[in-house]
């Protein structure tokens, strides 16, 4: 096989280091790139052949070996900067057409392809394996699965990135000047010879160039503030040198033309006509262009054996296309083959420009209602004119419909009477009803009527009377034929019944009568669109139609379109204010409902600019100004990636977050830096926006900007920075807003604006109506350490658990994100890993440590002895266990426990209320009788009525043995009780196995459990004694 020569070294590729790097930083750490900007050559002493020159994106210029003595310190990124490209293949994710640079083909799908960037990102399944094409003729390469490799980010010259000019520049001040910054807002190709080669960029004065990034070997521009380009798989790059081979063996002689190839001709006429001589000769119709443009009407062919064979290659056929057959439609879309994308009977269908003819309105005036409705209030007047110039036999059929059409009622009259059957005849495909009913002549509807024409029956389209009558703006001949029940909520072709029709016109008497007289409100339509979603689009010129359909007392205001909005949406989408507010006046539950994208109203109007929407919103609905899309994205960094300076106050006074983050981690603050550095700002008035002479005011009263120029973003910035948005903040990508700030002034400007918040903060100001935190803002870094504590701590979702908690303040690092339970085991700071020293609980107070559990007491390991000498008494009842809380004795100091500190230990408060009995409360009243009985030597007993001999109980400590033996009658000597000494509390673990035999068992396992809670023994006494 030979090799490819398109996949040999070439200036302008991209490259990455490779796998025999070994030149350290030069290029700028891992994951940076640079471009090929000379060969090596034979008998040169620095760059000798099989050797490459790489410009560095951030500035360095060196060269590298590409195969030299073996060695490959380079691997190829990216080769569309030389003009590669696979013309026939299309990315099956992000869908572009004629692939360029490398191609990643999938071994398991059949005929799936990706891009590099779709294939870097990891797009399609990671498991699966794939083949790499360097070229369009290269063999295919088989990789491995992407799944467990590693990726490595980019970093240079990508959308986004600060550039100054480059060693190539060559466009004398157009940067306005040496050292002049500038930011790349897109990449792109140069024309159709290269891609991804060429970076725009719009300079500081607000001009805006395409500047050579490998175009032809050249680099015109220098990266000084770096931009991140995605990822790639180290091991799935080709080594720069080591070139791809051809799939097959080109001859020199093969033609650049195969059969089937679409091809466009490039010459002018005359030149074609004479370069034709000798050649095939000349033909005048070789110089006709047959060319369709967007907008105009035309028709399809009727012959479909024709329309199938020149379909083939050309959107191909479907037996669904049959109807269209004959009709007429108009473009709307041409495409880049040059096929026709044209609306047929409210379809698209995309035909070969062999299939249609121009289209000539005299040869049929049938024209399509649906497509009618879409054009102006008099596309009937065509038909009604031909109607009435129609010169036919009084006994011709279709005469009824000619009379109705000149209004004539005794000829019409006489035309029923004498031909009854032909009520519904039909001419130009209407019916005398329906040319009536749009006419509004409601005397002939009523004749018509009378004599049994058909109320409900279509037209050629679907559409009836009543949708002719919505459709001519006559609410009287609507209501007549309500009156004589037609279908209210009949849909035509295009899925619309006639209150669609009415309010897409803005008919509001029509709209009226047809709610008046019953009409479903919540009919969608083919794009599952209701009366209220049209009314909304058709903007404020349709609040009257708004008011009346919002007072129907069915209207479900939940209903959602094909597209995911529910009218609350749609209506903060258009910035709708009126239908807003009735939305919410019915349904204010609504407010934070979201799209399948995250969206809610609040986010959409943001998005929109649509600041009076946003204030019903937050004022009437009373939303969520924090809620997050799918991206993690809150209407405050919409409004501040759409430039939509107004805005920004107004979320903020509400309490939307200003260091809220996205799924990259850029705050609003990141965000505004990002974008809009270089987009100026309206300074005299700010376009007349409320909420942009709001924002300056502040900044101005602050002492701001000053003889700075004030751009959308330093504005912004400005403003967020004043309102306690954090400037040490890093995104996920490790740039904080300092680190994005693109010039002195500007980074001087932001830190003033946060020693005023903080001033402000201690001064007892507070923010501007910032309101608390988000769980996922970023708090107050260590730039931000002399912003006062708040007065009362409010709970806030814990970072780790996503329990609402108090959070621990973590010092020196003063973050505070997790909760009690959370931070206990936490040595470093989960957000800047920086030690933490100390923990605060909320309120300041330091987390005391953990009590040691107490120890047991002395006679704990004694050896327990058995009742009758027989049965092991083998410990209490296990409880749950309580605090151990110490009492004061009020005993007399004779009568107090010898063994004070074991009483204190092992005191404990009563069981709870669910192991209260009987017997408990019996114990209870013996022992308080104990206590007040006179003392006594002898140790109390018991009998048992069920034993045949008695049990003596063992001895009491000398602090017990004073008190006398209970009553006969007390509950704790009956026949199955006996008194015992009280056991000390378990400690905590399993519950012990316990084994008794026979009733004395069981009568010391209560005994022993349930005297353990008696706190009027005063606590734990020793074991009794053998």
């Amino acid at each position: 096989m030979e090799p490819d020569p398109q996949a040999g070294v070439q200036v302008g590729m991209r490259v990455v280091r490779g796998v025999d790097w070994k030149w350290g930083q030069q290029d700028g750490g891992e994951g940076g790139v640079g471009t090929v900007v000379e060969l090596g050559r034979h008998g040169s002493p620095s760059t000798p052949d099989r050797t490459v020159v790489v410009q560095w994106d951030h500035g360095t210029r060196t060269n590298y070996r590409a195969g030299y003595q073996g060695a490959h310190d380079l691997l190829l990124y990216d080769n569309a900067q030389i003009g590669v490209r696979h013309p026939n293949i299309i990315c099956d994710c992000c869908k572009k057409h004629g692939l360029r640079g490398m191609r990643w083909k999938c071994r398991v799908c059949f005929d799936y392809d990706l891009c590099t960037q779709c294939y870097m990102h990891n797009r399609h399944d990671v498991a699966h394996a794939f083949e790499r094409y360097e070229t369009a003729h290269s063999r295919p390469v088989t990789l491995s699965p992407r799944q467990g490799l590693p990726r490595i980010p980019l970093r240079g010259i990508f959308q986004g990135a600060k550039v100054v000019r480059g060693p190539d520049w060559e466009w004398g001040s157009q940067d306005g000047g040496e050292g002049k910054p500038g930011r790349v807002v897109d990449i792109r190709g140069w024309d159709v010879e290269t891609g991804r080669s060429v970076a725009s960029v719009t300079w500081a004065d607000g001009t805006t160039n395409v500047y050579r990034v490998g175009h032809k070997g050249k680099v015109d521009l220098k990266c000084v503030g770096e931009a991140a380009g995605g990822f790639y798989y180290r091991e799935h790059l080709p080594r720069l040198g080591k070139p791809a081979e051809l799939r097959r063996r080109v001859s020199a002689d093969s033609q650049p033309f195969q059969h089937g190839d679409k091809v466009k001709c490039l010459l002018d006429a005359d030149i074609l006509r004479d370069m034709q001589e000798g050649h095939g000769g000349w033909n005048p119709r070789m110089a006709k262009h047959n060319s369709c443009s967007v907008g105009e009407v035309v028709r399809v062919i009727d012959d479909l054996d024709m329309v199938k064979r020149l379909q083939a290659g050309h959107g191909e056929w479907t037996d669904d296309m049959a109807p269209a057959l004959g009709h007429v439609g108009r473009v709307l879309k041409v495409f880049g083959d040059g096929n026709l994308g044209v609306l047929v009977n409210g379809k698209l269908w995309t035909f070969s420009p062999s299939c249609l003819v121009a289209y000539r309105p005299e040869e049929d005036a049938n024209l399509d209602v649906a497509e009618r409705a879409r054009e102006n209030k008099s596309s009937l007047s065509v038909v009604l004119d031909k109607l009435r110039a129609q010169k036919s036999d009084l006994e011709h059929p279709g005469r009824l419909v000619v009379e109705v059409a000149l209004g004539n009622v005794a000829r019409a009259l006489d035309l029923l009477r004498r031909h009854p059957e032909q009520v519904d005849t039909k001419n130009h495909g209407r019916t005398a009803l329906q040319v009536a009913a749009y006419l509004g002549q409601v005397e002939l509807v009523r004749l018509l009527l009378q004599a049994r024409a058909g109320v409900d029956l279509p037209d050629d389209e679907g559409s009836t009377a009543l949708h002719y009558a919505a459709l001519g703006n006559q609410p009287e001949a609507a209501r007549v034929l309500l009156s004589w029940g037609c279908g209210a909520n009949t849909l035509n072709g295009t899925q619309s019944s006639a209150l669609h029709v009415a309010v897409q016109r803005g008919f509001l008497e029509v709209v009226r009568v047809l709610c008046e007289c019953g009409c479903d409100v919540n009919l969608p339509d083919a794009h599952a669109d209701t009366p209220l979603h049209c009314a909304i689009s058709a903007g404020t010129g349709a609040s009257g139609i708004v008011e009346v359909l919002t007072e129907v007392p069915g209207i479900d205001v939940t209903a959602t379109n094909s597209q995911g909005f529910t009218l609350l949406h749609h209506a903060s989408l258009k910035g709708h204010t009126l239908a807003v507010r009735r939305i919410l006046a019915r349904a204010r539950q609504l407010v934070d409902a979201k799209k399948e994208d995250g969206f809610t109203a609040l986010h959409l109007a943001a998005l929109n600019d649509h600041r009076e929407v946003a204030q019903v919103l937050i004022r009437e609905g009373h939303c969520d100004v924090n809620v997050r899309n799918r991206k993690l994205q809150s209407p405050l960094h919409l409004a501040v990636q759409q430039a939509h300076v107004g805005l920004v106050p107004l979320l903020v006074d509400a309490g939307c977050s200003a260091n809220a983050e996205d799924e990259e981690g850029d705050t609003a603050l990141h965000v505004a830096l990002q974008r809009h550095q270089l987009l100026p700002l309206a300074t005299d008035g700010a376009g007349g926006d409320p909420g942009a002479l709001q924002l300056l005011s502040r900044l101005q009263a602050s002492g701001l900007p000053g003889s700075m120029e004030l751009t959308v973003g330093a504005a912004v910035a400005c403003f967020l920075a004043l309102e306690g948005a954090d400037l040490s903040y890093a995104n996920h990508r490790g740039r904080s807003p300092l680190d994005l700030a693109a010039e002195g002034r500007l980074l001087k400007a932001l830190q003033g604006c946060a020693q005023r918040f903080r001033e402000r903060q201690a001064g007892g100001g507070g923010g501007a109506a910032q309101g608390p935190r988000l769980a996922l803002s970023a708090p107050n870094t260590v730039t931000n350490l002399h912003v006062a504590a708040p007065s009362g701590p409010e709970a806030a979702e814990c970072l780790v658990c996503s329990e609402l908690a108090l959070l621990v303040l973590f010092s020196p690092c003063q973050h505070r994100m997790v909760c009690e339970e959370c931070a206990r085991r936490m040595k470093k700071c989960i957000r800047c890993q920086a030690v933490i020293v100390k923990k605060l609980r909320p309120g300041g107070a330091r987390r005391p440590p953990r009590a040691p559990p107490p120890p047991p007491p002395v006679w704990a390991a004694a050896r327990r002895p058995a009742v009758h000498g027989s049965v092991p008494c083998r410990g209490p009842r296990s409880y749950p266990r309580f605090s151990p809380k110490p009492r004061a004795s009020t005993a007399p100091a004779s009568d107090r426990d010898p063994f004070p500190q074991t009483a204190r230990r092992w005191s404990a408060p009563p069981p709870p209320p669910a192991h209260r009995g009987s017997w408990w409360r019996s114990c209870r009243a013996a022992t308080g009788r104990w206590r007040s009985a006179s003392p006594a030597p002898s140790a109390s007993t018991a009998t048992s009525a069920s034993c045949s001999s008695a049990v003596t109980a063992p001895a009491r400590p000398a602090a017990l043995r004073s008190a006398p033996a209970p009553s006969a009658a007390s509950p704790s000597a009956t026949a199955s009780r006996s008194s015992c000494s009280p056991r000390p509390l378990p400690r905590p673990g399993p519950r012990p196995a316990t084994a008794f035999a026979g009733s004395y068992s069981v009568f010391y396992k209560k005994i022993n459990g349930l005297c353990a809670w008696l706190p009027a023994w005063g606590g734990a006494v020793g074991p009794p004694p053998r």
